[in-house]
């Protein structure tokens, strides 16, 4: 393989593209395969912990205890692996983002065990950084011993293709995040050259997760009557306000991370974060823990279930949870909780201002928060457009990002620099 991939001088032909062919569908199909097995783990654990284990001492599932119980002992048991666990489960999380150069594979079996025990735990985190992490180290190491003239940067373009393509089920986000990627990259050829290789990965990844999981990140929101003067309206207020919010954690940060980092040690930072957390989930609800994917779709279903002062509630206790977990060092991503955040921000609007659609408010208040948290233009608005599975919002997107963009741009992002300061 090493020999017949394109030259850095020179732009690829088809001929030379057709060697990516099988690595790229071996690398997307591993990704999904971990991503699957990581989940189901996760989900078999959160069963023995949320369900059984209360049920057998006789507490309430869903009762304040139980969550602060449960969530100051994750705290603690990540913290022991974070210490004792060769690799350390990989770099501090607050200073790492969804795409980074790859660590030692030493590092995975304990990156993937604290991601497990934060996912079953009940902690505000999803799992796409770390198995991003762990599928770009797997694919990096491999590939250098199966093709070692193979640039890394290609196996990092595969694997985090192919964990984003399973992630949504889609390779559409994976190309729409490489895109922007890619198009500052110096290098040969098209973007769709560029492209080839990472597409083929996240399709593979998409489809083996689709005909495993079947994955849906449709809410069945009610049906949007079409464009109208008070949509637009409602849209560039929404987004803007969701994007200040996700903005206020992204300044939060720094100061959260800073006073974790005087604890001294990872097993008492992470405990006392994770009886922040349990106390942050008595105060905001049951529906404010996890990952958030599956709490969404109950918010979703129920667009007038809640006043508008628990949505909010619920908005900025998941907000919260998601900074604070991040700083205290839990291994987890933040799109799935923001997304919650979002959405419940959304329905806040709705429930002060009935005229506002649930729809609009849902779409326009996912864009906000994901536009601040990952400055990640395409992704945002992908992921606020499947929500709805209406193309007709999509202009309504595109002009709602507008000022929200203004808002977040040259700002502080939410990863930290090793020396605890933001970056830009």
């Amino acid at each position: 393989m090493a020999t017949d991939a394109p030259s850095a001088s020179t732009p690829p032909s088809g001929r030379a593209l057709l060697p990516l062919i099988l690595p790229s569908l071996v690398v997307g199909v591993v990704a999904s395969l971990v991503l699957l097995g990581v989940s189901e783990l996760a989900e078999q654990f959160e069963d023995v912990l949320w369900q059984s284990l209360p049920d057998a001492l006789g507490i309430g599932r869903h009762s304040s205890l139980w969550m602060i119980v449960m969530l100051t002992a994750t705290g603690l048991a990540v913290g022991l692996v974070v210490r004792q666990v060769p690799g350390h489960a990989g770099p501090d999380p607050a200073t790492t983002g969804l795409v980074d150069p790859p660590v030692p594979p030493g590092v995975v079996p304990g990156l993937l065990l604290a991601t497990v025990l934060a996912l079953a735990g009940g902690v505000s985190l999803g799992p796409e950084n770390p198995i991003t992490a762990a599928n770009i180290a797997l694919a990096c190491w491999l590939g250098h011993r199966i093709a070692p003239g193979t640039p890394a940067a290609l196996w990092v373009s595969l694997a985090a293709a192919g964990t984003i393509g399973a992630l949504f089920g889609t390779p559409v986000a994976a190309a729409l995040i490489l895109t922007e990627t890619f198009a500052t990259r110096p290098g040969p050829g098209s973007l769709w050259d560029k492209l080839f290789g990472p597409l083929i990965a996240a399709g593979a990844a998409g489809l083996m997760t689709a005909l495993i999981a079947r994955p849906s990140f449709d809410l069945s929101l009610p049906d949007h009557p079409g464009a109208r003067w008070s949509d637009a309206l409602a849209a560039l207020v929404i987004a803007p306000l969701a994007a200040a919010l996700g903005m206020a954690a992204v300044y939060a940060l720094p100061y959260a991370h800073s006073a974790f980092r005087r604890l001294r040690g990872p097993v008492l930072a992470l405990t006392a974060g994770g009886l922040l957390l349990g106390l942050l989930g008595a105060l905001g609800g049951y529906l404010t823990l996890f990952k958030g994917l599956d709490e969404v779709k109950t918010l979703a279903a129920h667009p007038d279930g809640w006043s508008a002062g628990r949505f909010a509630l619920m908005a900025v206790v998941k907000m919260a949870a998601l900074t604070i977990a991040t700083a205290c060092g839990f291994r987890g991503g933040r799109i799935f909780p923001a997304v919650f955040v979002g959405v419940a921000l959304g329905l806040c609007a709705h429930a002060l201002v009935p005229a506002v659609h649930p729809t609009v408010g849902v779409v326009c208040g996912v864009l906000g928060i994901l536009l601040a948290l990952t400055r990640q233009g395409w992704l945002s608005l992908f992921t606020a457009a499947v929500l709805a599975a209406d193309p007709d919002l999509l202009p309504l997107l595109c002009v709602a990002a507008l000022p929200a963009w203004l808002l977040v741009t040259g700002r502080p992002k939410m990863q930290l620099d090793a020396d605890g300061t933001a970056l830009r």
